[in-house]
């Protein structure tokens, strides 16, 4: 076997001795030049993290002093053809909303759209706010309501907390229109629906897409009360969960029994 046959069958033994997890890579030059300098395997680069944004860190969670309330459309009409929620959990969530934001002060804005045609808004909803008179209107987008977004305005308050009867037009159109003036938009998902789960799924994707928050009303709740040390409105919030808070409610009811058995 010749000299450079042999120079050339120790190099190819030597690149595949080579690790597979080494950072020296073998040249493969032409043997008679001799041996080459190792050349460095390219190192990965580190995944770049995105860029701090306004949606992020605790200045991002909501506060009760810095929110307003608009209750759009909760009326007989809107959910006879409500087929994305069942109703009565509907009624349940923004009951349970409405009184959370009056136990957090709040302010809350009702609207009805034609009012005498298409029925009050419900009672337990009415009754939460039992001086208070809707805001009815013709605009199928609420926000073109002078008068509405006249009283949002009066507030001085920027972030916009919404639900409404139907999701695909009475809380999709007023959320984009305040987006585009501005306006951070929370919408409130079960305490809003559509006359279709996929017209109600299909309107939250396109309000996510225009820059809209969704939440839920026990979440916006965690939100505004954030520390069990507040005391302030501790007992409300106990009492509406107890209420409205479905299994949580009921687990708290329990929980109140045995504390209740356990003393002398």
């Amino acid at each position: 076997m010749s000299n450079q046959r042999r120079q050339f069958l120790g190099l190819a033994a030597g690149a595949i001795a080579v690790p597979a997890t080494s950072n020296i890579v073998v040249a493969q030059g032409d043997p008679s030049r001799g041996s080459e300098a190792p050349i460095p395997a390219q190192t990965s680069v580190p995944e770049r993290r995105p860029a701090k944004s306004e949606l992020t860190g605790l200045s991002a969670l909501l506060t009760p002093e810095e929110c307003v309330v608009v209750l759009i459309d909760h009326q007989p009409f809107q959910f006879a053809n409500l087929h994305s929620h069942e109703p009565t959990m509907i009624v349940n969530n923004v009951i349970g909303l409405a009184k959370f934001a009056k136990a957090f002060k709040v302010p809350v804005i009702l609207t009805t759209v034609l009012e005498a045609r298409g029925g009050k808004i419900i009672k337990g909803l009415q009754d939460v706010f039992p001086d208070q008179k809707p805001v009815d209107r013709t605009y199928i987008n609420a926000w073109q309501d002078k008068r509405i977004v006249d009283l949002v305005k009066a507030t001085g308050r920027r972030k916009l907390i919404l639900a409404a009867l139907w999701t695909e037009m009475c809380l999709a159109m007023p959320t984009i229109h305040a987006l585009g003036e501005g306006y951070d938009v929370y919408i409130v998902t079960d305490a809003s629906g559509g006359v279709s789960a996929e017209a109600h799924d299909m309107a939250v994707r396109r309000m996510v897409q225009a820059g809209a928050v969704p939440i839920t009303w026990i979440g916006l709740s965690g939100e505004w009360q954030r520390d069990w040390a507040r005391e302030s409105t501790l007992a409300d919030t106990i009492k509406i969960v107890a209420e409205h808070g479905g299994g949580s409610g009921v687990a708290f009811a329990w929980e109140s029994q045995l504390l209740g058995a356990s003393k002398p």
